[in-house]
């Protein structure tokens, strides 16, 4: 698997990491060290181009995890560990979509995957790049004051 980072700075700074080929077990953990040296670096908002990335397996899914945790700044299993990795998956799934981490034109075969293993509760995914680095800065209206 083949890993380029970009950044976009405009409107807000956010960095893309686009991944072409296989995500599998021959790789992930190359995929983990290199998010977590964009993570050490000082990089919170994340988008993972999935547009050139034909197979995405459990240990692919595990790596997913795991960055997802690591932009969350929380604890996260050693994928060394296996299953009981992959179970986190499972447990964590219900915490909703991450916050710091997106998914950017997943291919027909990685989405089925994404949605086949419940990811795509998990992460956002978007199809558009303007759209996925608004989603980082999205504003909330205020409550406005009751007149009552």
């Amino acid at each position: 698997m083949k890993i380029t980072i970009s950044k976009n700075d405009a409107p807000f700074p956010v960095t893309i990491l686009h991944l072409e080929g296989k995500l599998d077990g021959t790789n992930y953990e190359s995929l983990i060290e290199e998010t977590g040296q964009v993570f050490a670096d000082g990089v919170r908002d994340l988008i993972i181009d999935l547009d050139q990335l034909i197979f995405i397996s459990s240990a692919g899914l595990v790596a997913m995890h795991q960055i997802a945790l690591m932009f969350r700044e929380e604890k996260h299993p050693d994928p060394d560990e296996g299953w009981a990795a992959y179970h986190a998956i499972d447990r964590d799934r219900g915490k909703g979509t991450q916050n710091h981490v997106k998914l950017l034109s997943p291919t027909r075969q990685v989405l089925d995957v994404l949605e086949m293993t419940g990811f795509n509760s998990f992460f956002e995914i978007f199809t558009d790049l303007p759209a996925a680095v608004a989603s980082f800065h999205q504003t909330v209206p205020a409550m406005q004051p009751s007149l009552s």
